[in-house]
């Protein structure tokens, strides 16, 4: 497609929720030359946010392996046999240890994770306390928990909970070679109940996963075109864990990797686009090409969930670098 064809497009400039995305549209803004499509979803982001300005998050896993789910990506399925060990809950104490030491290294958002089909009431109620206890710190919170009952999302709300974060992983089409103990639609269903409850949505996927470009756009037209578009939208690129059914997928070209920011930037004009897992395996000329195609948020720290993240030190002379300010 040439500039000309930028017409058949929507226009960067109309409100979010003024127009439903179709898949034949975004699949347009990944046929564009990779140029045009940068410079568009930069003109976007400058719309909508600070271009120099990026939000940083660190994630802990505070309840690490032993899920019932078969999450073909995830080490921490109890089905594959992996190096993540099984762990218990984290006690609270140190779950605000470890969110008191992410404030002072600069993260403005401390998400906490846990590897369960969906939290049982007891151990919900330790999480609550953990939001409420980060969230006194100054903090922004996000759980990701799993699967919500009725009434969980409320009760995460009244302890303070400003995000919560369930991934839709991929498009519906691909979904099934994916994951098989639960289906896309339980995956709404929570995102209904979290986002009738009043809590920010933060829901993205996965790509690399072996999906193809159709696949890609097509999760960006499912997220763009949820009732309200998540308030963040974290953009993973797969990191093949040996023991998982993905330990060997052939890894995604990287300017494939900036073409899915890009249209996520232009379909979701005021979201956070968030540059997540995958990120240690990037080149600073990679992260710096995400950040220009519209990326303005990223996990900081060492770890996510079980996977590695660039290190403190090295994201900060990043910043510098790029004359990027933390927010």
């Amino acid at each position: 497609m040439h500039a000309s064809s930028l017409a058949a497009v929507p226009s960067a400039s109309q409100p979010a929720t003024a127009h439903r995305w179709t898949l034949e549209e975004v699949l347009a803004l990944y046929d564009l030359p990779l140029m045009d499509l940068v410079w568009r979803a930069q003109q976007v982001h400058r719309e909508h946010f600070d271009p120099n300005a990026i939000q940083r998050s660190t994630l802990l896993s505070v309840k690490t392996g032993g899920c019932s789910e078969d999450c073909g990506y995830c080490s921490q399925s109890a089905r594959y046999d992996t190096d993540t060990e099984r762990e218990r809950l984290m006690p609270v104490d140190e779950v605000v240890a470890a969110a008191r030491a992410a404030k002072e290294k600069g993260a403005s958002r401390f998400c906490m994770g846990a590897a369960w089909k969906g939290p049982k009431d007891n151990d919900l109620d330790k999480v609550l306390e953990m939001v409420r206890e980060v969230k006194a710190l100054g903090m922004q919170t996000c759980v990701t928990l799993g699967m919500l009952k009725d009434g969980q999302a409320e009760k995460l709300k009244d302890a303070g909970l400003d995000y919560y974060n369930h991934n839709l992983d991929t498009d519906k089409e691909f979904y099934g070679q994916v994951i098989k103990s639960h289906t896309q639609d339980d995956r709404l269903d929570t995102l209904d109940q979290v986002r009738d409850a009043g809590i920010n949505v933060c829901s993205g996927g996965i790509i690399g996963m072996g999906e193809s470009r159709k696949n890609r756009a097509a999760l960006i037209v499912q997220l763009a075109n949820l009732p309200t578009p998540p308030e963040s939208v974290p953009i993973n690129n797969l990191v093949p864990i040996p023991g998982t059914p993905m330990a060997n997928v052939d890894r995604l070209d990287p300017f494939e990797f900036v073409r899915t920011i890009a249209a996520a930037r232009i379909a979701m004009p005021t979201s956070w686009v968030r540059l997540s897992a995958g990120r240690q395996e990037m080149s600073d000329e990679l992260q710096a090409l995400c950040f220009l195609a519209g990326a303005n948020s990223m996990f900081y720290g060492d770890f996510l969930l079980t996977t590695g993240n660039p290190d403190v030190d090295r994201d900060d002379a990043l910043f510098a670098r790029l004359g990027l300010k933390a927010i």
